[in-house]
């Protein structure tokens, strides 16, 4: 495996920083967030000086029913070779659920949600691996994530579940050792455990990142420090194996570049004291992985697909949807979920459409969330900001929005201008009509 080195992950409002930062040999970018065709300046320019570049997909729910999409497995494809890099990344996870297979309406959670640690799931997960490798020009490796709830009756333990994913695919390992740390104080999971049952062979580099507790519960926020916990779990991996890469995240509530160069010093340093352990005790073990045992090839197909899809579109639609918890699931933290989804979703739609919290003010959130509990999300972000505006719009004659100071009229021209195939003020008529009143007001 190509040696990373040390890394910070590509974000547009902190491109000129990271261009700046001494000692940065790679970036890794959100897939999504990249147009094949229109690579922006800064990556290029990072690239040209020998950065690494690495594509970072959260869209493609490995650790879905269904099988992976052939036009997102196109598109993540696309942006490896427009990168030129060496591998690609994804998630262990589901961000949507329904369809034929459940027989339900179809849904996006928005984030990524947990695949439960089943025989059934690590099938499909396997499979799904599979159809994503033979479509990429270049190595996958996929993540493993941070978890707000538990599924009940799982039969494998992360470290179990991750090194059999590795054992039957082949597949290469992001470890998040944020988000280890996530589990074990939202799961109870250790995270010693989870790494001594490692393939560590198959680690493609590792994820380093903050979060904050509220109340008991500790959200992998990306927007906070680096807290001493996590950079525990990294020296004890690096106690384990030398990592190939080790890249820090942070998406949003960016500090001062010297911050951000001096947590990138104490992951440099957490590192070299794993080294340093690992050197003098000749390593830990070298049988990571060794008490897990293959599960093998199940072999179900079909009915496992069908199983998983059940259980994922009753998890999703309780949390987005607001039909009942499904049995055995923790209803308080079910709900700290459900409030995280449409919090998210609330933030991300703020950002694909800037203009709506203009518009609405500080009544923007409000408004969102109380559309956000009646409606599901059913496509991408930006088709959400169209269907809540104009769910505002529909509303607006109703006697609930009489007395409400929504802005109409700015809204309505909003949602004209982005809701056809072509914006309108590119439409042939629109134009037309806007060169004739300028002809009539030069007479």
């Amino acid at each position: 495996m190509e040696r990373l080195g040390t890394g910070i992950g590509w974000r547009p409002e902190i491109a000129g920083d990271v261009e700046r930062m001494p000692g940065i040999d790679w970036v890794e970018v959100v897939a999504e967030n990249v147009c094949p065709g229109h690579v922006p300046e800064s990556l290029l320019r990072l690239r040209a000086r020998g950065v690494t570049v690495v594509p970072h997909g959260v869209a493609l729910g490995l650790g879905g029913a269904e099988r992976p999409d052939a036009g997102r497995l196109e598109a993540l494809a696309e942006r490896a070779t427009a990168l030129r890099s060496p591998l690609v990344t994804e998630h262990i996870a589901f961000v949507r659920a329904g369809g034929p297979l459940s027989a339900s309406p179809r849904l996006e959670a928005g984030h990524l949600l947990p695949v439960p640690r089943t025989r059934d799931a690590l099938d499909v997960l396997c499979e799904n691996v599979r159809i994503a490798q033979d479509a990429l020009p270049v190595p996958l490796a996929v993540e493993n994530i941070a978890a707000l709830f538990s599924w009940p009756g799982e039969e494998m333990s992360e470290g179990q579940f991750l090194y059999d994913l590795a054992d039957r695919t082949g597949v290469r390992l992001l470890i998040d050792v944020a988000n280890l740390h996530t589990n074990h104080v939202n799961r109870g999971e250790d995270p010693a455990k989870a790494l001594a049952e490692l393939p560590l062979e198959a680690i493609a580099y590792v994820h380093v990142a903050g979060g904050v507790e509220r109340g008991g519960v500790w959200h992998d926020s990306h927007a906070h420090p680096v807290p001493r916990p996590v950079l525990d779990i990294l020296t004890d991996l690096a106690s384990r194996v030398s990592p190939p890469g080790v890249l820090l995240e942070r998406d949003e509530n960016f500090p001062e570049p010297g911050e951000l160069e001096r947590e990138l010093t104490a992951i440099r340093e957490a590192v070299e004291k794993g080294a340093t352990a690992r050197s003098t005790a000749q390593a830990k073990s070298s049988g990571a992985g060794s008490g897990s045992g293959s599960v093998g090839e199940s072999g179900s197909g079909e009915p496992a697909r069908q199983r998983v899809a059940l259980a994922q579109a009753a998890v999703l639609s309780s949390l987005v949807a607001g039909t009942p918890v499904p049995e055995g699931f923790d209803r308080v933290r079910m709900a700290v979920q459900a409030r995280a989804l449409a919090a998210k979703r609330a933030d991300v739609v703020a950002k694909v459409a800037p203009e709506l919290p203009v518009m609405l003010g500080e009544r923007y959130r409000e408004v969102f969330l109380a559309h956000a509990q009646k409606r599901p999300m059913t496509g991408g972000y930006r088709q959400d900001a169209l269907d809540f505006v104009e769910q505002l719009l529909l509303s607006s004659g109703r006697r609930e929005r009489q007395d409400e100071q929504v802005p109409l009229r700015e809204l309505r021209e909003w949602w004209l201008e982005r809701s056809g195939p072509v914006p309108r003020s590119r439409r042939p008529a629109v134009r037309l009509a806007r060169a004739t009143r300028r002809v009539l007001l030069r007479r």
